[in-house]
């Protein structure tokens, strides 16, 4: 055998080996967890052959501790870049069967190196977390590793799109990369994210918890909201994370691709005319509404069991990735709170940082009441939504379809915020407040001083009729010009398609500044 050939053994020998990270035994130790290998979701996630590895050999150069007995090529993350769907996407998956995935300075820099690629290449980032957390014996490197890659997160952001996928461990200063990027899925019972474990909290606290219990998927899809996504296997958030990539583009100079579609513009649904409620107080789905107009019914909703009374997602109309805000009356009559507030105006902001048009749908009858609220600052809140909103320069369309009261109605893609097209149905309600709250203000002395409390309640039904004729209806913002054109519901979906094909070209700029100071 020839040196050459020799020296080629030894470089397939060596990638064979690197392929297997920690181990044999370690990997069937992750198999037997339920969980996969960082490899085995790579090539679950990315085209079949398109997987390009970078830094196959680095290694870790910690001394301490006896670390430098043990080297394993590659450390404990996998990188490179691959293809979904056939678009560029830059990747790193954490090794836990190398050290438990635990981030070492070399591994910070495998990461980083990608990023930097993503954010100089123009492709979507995405992240595949297992790990026990910064690598103990590294000490101040490690730390310095995970501020490395926080700051890529932070100077990718509204540049290129970031995933995080969470399939393993992700505690302590590891969760702030997840919490920074777009978007993220974790999967049940196999993953969970915390800054401080349970142990910890039993120290300090006295409280009994679990790691599901403290910082499961359920958790944070439904209560915290910190991920988006509770996959029910690491099939599931693959899958979540391809489907998600197909509505939104490589970057923020770009477009989200176009699909074909044979849905035609003109379809309309006659059970639009009879959805909303003669009864005000009764509530409707808004999914009925958000099925009806976009193509072949598919709606990719987001975070959809955290703050069910407003309602974000994907969709494509005409072909177009648009994204879509919408009041839920079946939860908390559609209310905007705390929670809502922040689900919205983060989806708000990310479609306007990648030019992903915006559909708002109305039926809002305020800002949810209470001390809870308002010690849980939901005025700043709810700002964030109405900054996102009037900060947002895409393409914004808003059909008010039935309530739309007081500041709630400013703060849903209102035409004073910069919306481009307002359209209304004719059941659509735009007031100060409903006509019982009105009437209580308006004519509270002139209908106690009505002795017969028989009178009272007749004078008060004529004055809910006066108030309802004059306001609950969509005339008298029609008239001053807040709505563009009141329309028939079976007609919405072609009128906001239309109106989307008009704004296509749309070109609005942000006065000039270093940047913003979103109320936080």
């Amino acid at each position: 055998m020839s040196i050459q050939q020799d020296n080629i053994k030894k470089l397939v020998e060596r990638r064979e080996k690197a392929r297997l990270g920690g181990g044999q035994k370690r990997i069937d130790a992750q198999h037997q967890k339920g969980k996969y290998t960082a490899r085995e979701r790579l090539a679950m996630l990315l085209d079949e052959g398109s997987f390009e590895e970078f830094d196959m050999f680095v290694q870790h150069r910690c001394t301490n501790f006896g670390m430098e007995k043990s080297h394993v090529d590659g450390d404990g993350v996998v990188t490179g870049c691959g293809t979904i769907g056939g678009r560029l996407v830059y990747v790193y998956a954490q090794d836990f069967t190398v050290s438990g995935g635990s981030l070492s300075k070399t591994m910070s820099e495998k990461m980083c190196k990608v990023m930097d690629m993503a954010i100089r290449n123009g492709a979507p980032l995405i992240g595949l977390n297992d790990s026990g957390g910064a690598r103990i014996q590294e000490g101040v490197d490690a730390l310095a590793g995970y501020g490395e890659i926080f700051e890529r997160n932070i100077l990718g952001s509204g540049v290129v799109p970031q995933i995080s996928g969470i399939f393993g461990p992700c505690a302590g200063g590891a969760v702030y990369s997840p919490a920074l990027t777009d978007f993220t899925v974790m999967v049940k019972n196999t993953s969970y994210m915390f800054l401080t474990g349970p142990a910890v909290v039993k120290s300090v606290l006295g409280e009994d918890v679990t790691s599901e219990q403290l910082g499961g998927a359920s958790v944070h899809a439904s209560k915290s909201g910190v991920a988006n996504f509770a996959a029910e296997n690491e099939e599931e958030g693959i899958r979540i994370i391809k489907e998600l990539l197909s509505y939104i583009p490589q970057n923020n100079m770009e477009e989200a691709p176009r699909v074909a579609t044979s849905d035609p513009v003109s379809r309309v649904d006659d059970t639009l005319n009879e959805i909303i409620p003669d009864n005000p107080n009764k509530a409707y789905d808004m999914f009925a509404v958000i099925n009806s107009i976009v193509d072949d019914g598919k709606f990719f909703e987001i975070s959809k069991d955290f703050a069910k009374n407003v309602i974000v997602g994907f969709a494509h109309m005409n072909g177009r990735s648009v994204g879509i805000v919408a009041n839920q009356p079946k939860v908390l009559a559609g209310v905007l709170d705390i929670n809502a507030s922040r689900k919205a105006a983060r989806f708000v902001r990310f479609c306007d940082a990648f030019n992903i048009p915006l559909v708002t749908l109305v039926d809002v009858p305020g800002f949810l009441p209470g001390t809870q609220q308002e010690y849980g600052a939901v005025i700043t809140n709810g700002a964030k939504l109405l900054y996102a909103y009037g900060e947002a320069t895409v393409p914004k369309v808003t059909v008010e379809l039935r309530k739309s009261y007081g500041g709630s109605y400013i703060v849903m893609s209102s035409k004073h915020l910069r919306s481009d097209i307002v359209y209304a149905w004719p059941s659509a309600e735009i007031a100060v407040m409903g006509a019982d709250g009105a009437v209580k203000v308006l004519y509270a002395k002139d209908i106690k001083d009505i002795e017969d409390p028989e009178e009272q309640k007749k004078m008060a039904e004529e004055k809910k009729k006066e108030y309802n004729e004059l306001f609950n209806n969509p005339y008298q913002a029609a008239q001053k010009g807040y709505i563009d054109d009141i329309i028939e519901p079976r007609n919405t979906r072609f009128r906001i398609i239309r109106a989307l094909e008009e704004l296509a070209g749309k070109k609005q700029e942000l006065p000039a500044k270093k940047h913003d100071n979103l109320p936080l």
